[in-house]
């Protein structure tokens, strides 16, 4: 696996940039905050990388930061998200202001990103708020409904992932745990 390029930065276009090391030229895929992180064409730049293989091409993406990679290892780890779209994730802020919107459920954020409709917001914070709990800033307040009653929060989520009043009534009825968390990933497993 390619872990990083160094070398002259050759092209800057929006979306990607190439980067010629050891004589290879290396056209990496890259957000719009790794764009802004660049220096100019013809100076040396260095990105961290990921290779996504398919069966008709390579794919490697660019990153100006450990967290900002990270972040989209988690992103293409969620159902319905491929690495152009959490790309286009990751052009709608900084990781830090990404990672305070999953653990606040800001889904109007990830809403706005062209590609993602409601369910998918809504999967990508589910998905990935217990994984960036230990990341974000004690100063962000998640937001809660009038009740914190784990069962309650869980129903408004589950309602949030477009299942009806009956379906979420039923799959919670055998959901086991103690959070809302807990709760939903029990539910979600008996929908399949």
């Amino acid at each position: 696996m390619i872990a990083s390029v160094r070398g002259e930065l050759l092209r800057r276009l929006p979306g990607d940039v190439v980067i010629e090391a050891a004589g290879v030229g290396y056209r990496l895929a890259v957000s719009s905050e790794t764009l802004a992180a660049l220096p100019e064409a013809g100076r040396e730049a260095r990105l961290l990388t990921h290779l996504v293989l398919r069966d008709d091409a390579m794919h490697l993406f660019g990153f100006a930061s450990d967290s900002e990679r990270e972040l989209f290892l988690m992103l293409i780890g969620v159902q319905s998200v491929g690495p152009k779209v959490a790309l286009a994730v990751l052009s709608g802020g900084t990781p830090r202001e990404l990672l305070n919107a999953i653990a606040s459920g800001d889904v109007a954020r990830f809403q706005a990103v062209n590609g993602i409709g409601k369910r998918t917001a809504e999967r990508i914070i589910v998905e990935l708020r217990e994984k960036v709990a230990g990341k974000v800033t004690d100063d962000i307040v998640v937001r809660r409904t009038a009740s914190d009653d784990p069962r309650a929060l869980a129903r408004e989520g589950l309602l949030g992932l477009g299942f009806s009043p009956q379906e979420v009534d039923g799959l919670l009825d055998g959901a086991a745990g103690e959070t809302p968390e807990d709760l939903i990933s029990e539910a979600l497993k008996a929908a399949r």
